[in-house]
């Protein structure tokens, strides 16, 4: 193991300057595009090459940031730039070359940031951040910087996951006391897991329209509806049946009313309205009142009844002797 501590530092570290390289080539050719003059390919060549790092760098605040301390990352980044200047890349084998090669940087970047992090003692979960910022970071200063969304938030290929995957694998290693074990491996999962997504078309679906709440709120007010359609059809089932004729008579009332209604009412239409309202109100519960008194007390309502009937034929008996007078 320790021999293989020099092997894994050298491959690192020049892995790490051919990948600044690379995304100074790649930065101008996006600069190309977007026709800036030398400064806008120096600029955003150096974003690109070295915006993951120096993010990272910034956000640990231990020491100086690692691009200006160390003048190899400067000066290769503007020479990516004065090779895309100077070279129009393009066509299917540079876009092949271009995503392959930046796999392997990927993979590479992001176990660095982690170890990086790692050697801070900072928290499991800030390393496989700072990881996978070094990994995506200078792609998404550079399109932040020509105004677009960043590519990694949009693109139909894997990009950060790669890079989260390495990451997570390089912290698991540690935790085991694995480190140049996991420097070894981890970039590997990174690389495997892009290249596949390229040619297989791999790539996280987008889906606005999924929204388990409001899903589960339109079910519920579906289930309030059926619920309460239930119950309506319960009560029509024990509504007596004078309290159902009377319903119905209204319903049929202000049906025709509003059929013949034709000019707005005045104030006295109004006031006769209400008035014929609060009586049908009025009625309604004198025969609902009824109704309970016919369910408590059958025999009782029939007893009065026969009095009632009784006194009416007395009455009745009566005023027939007043007619003939006697």
């Amino acid at each position: 193991m320790e021999d293989l501590a020099p092997n894994v530092q050298a491959l690192y570290r020049f892995l790490d300057l051919a990948g600044v390289f690379l995304m100074g080539i790649i930065g101008g050719t996006v600069a190309r595009k977007q026709n800036f003059d030398i400064i806008g390919f120096l600029f955003l060549s150096l974003l690109t090459a070295l915006g993951g790092g120096m993010l990272r760098d910034m956000l640990i605040g231990r020491g100086t940031v690692a691009a200006m301390a160390n003048e190899e990352y400067l000066i290769l980044a503007f020479g990516g730039a004065l090779v895309a200047l100077v070279t129009d890349f393009k066509g299917k084998g540079w876009e092949l070359f271009q995503f392959h090669a930046d796999a392997v940087v990927l993979g590479f970047w992001a176990v660095t940031g982690c170890v990086k992090a790692l050697s801070y003692d900072l928290p499991v979960v800030a390393c496989v951040f700072m990881g996978v910022i070094t990994g995506v970071g200078g792609g998404m200063v550079r399109d932040v910087v020509i105004g677009s969304v960043p590519s990694i938030f949009t693109s139909q290929q894997l990009y950060a996951v790669p890079a989260l995957l390495s990451a997570v694998s390089m912290v698991v290693f540690d935790a085991f006391g694995l480190n140049l074990v996991g420097m070894a491996i981890s970039p590997v999962f990174a690389i495997a897991l892009a290249m596949l997504s390229y040619w297989r078309g791999w790539y996280i679906p987008a889906r606005p329209d999924f929204a388990p709440v409001n899903m589960t709120a339109t079910q519920v007010r579906e289930l309030m509806k059926l619920a309460e359609e239930r119950g309506r059809r319960v009560g029509r089932r024990l509504e007596p049946p004078r309290v159902r004729s009377w319903r119905h008579e209204q319903k049929e009332k202000e049906l025709a009313r509003r059929k013949g209604e034709q000019v707005p009412m005045d104030a006295d239409t109004q006031e006769v309205k209400a008035e014929q309202q609060r009586q049908e109100f009025e009625d309604a519960l004198d025969v609902l009142l009824d109704d309970e008194a016919v369910v408590d007390s059958g025999e009782q309502w029939t007893l009065g009844t026969g009095e009632r009937d009784d006194e009416a034929g007395v009455d009745e008996d009566a005023s027939g002797r007043e007619e003939k007078g006697i």
